[in-house]
């Protein structure tokens, strides 16, 4: 299970750069656009190391996209001030939910 440790550095600079992309969005600024940049380029890497020790493509993508944007939801929440509605959330809770059963063995 090495590969959830690099998907975990996958979904650390993922979060990162979410955050230099919405601050770049806000202020504008060539530093916060080539730190975002270089950010997701560094996620990606990691990315390509958790595909090479066995996360699988199917169940990686799903495990990323998932728990990244439960982060990206709450960094928006708490730093930004944006809001989700009660439908958005249940996404979210589904989300949850499909990685629970990804990580399910019978």
């Amino acid at each position: 299970m090495n590969w959830i440790f690099f998907l975990s550095l996958l979904i650390l600079f993922e979060i990162i750069a979410d955050i230099l992309a919405k601050e770049w969005s806000l202020k504008t600024g060539l530093v916060w656009a080539v730190g975002a940049i270089l950010a997701y380029v560094i996620a990606n890497t990691f990315w390509l190391f958790a595909l090479k020790n066995g996360s699988g493509l199917a169940r990686g993508a799903v495990i990323f996209s998932v728990v990244s944007a439960v982060f990206a939801s709450l960094i928006g929440i708490i730093l930004y001030k944006e809001y989700l509605t009660k439908i958005q959330l249940v996404g979210i809770f589904l989300g949850i939910i499909s990685v629970a059963l990804i990580f399910w063995n019978e």
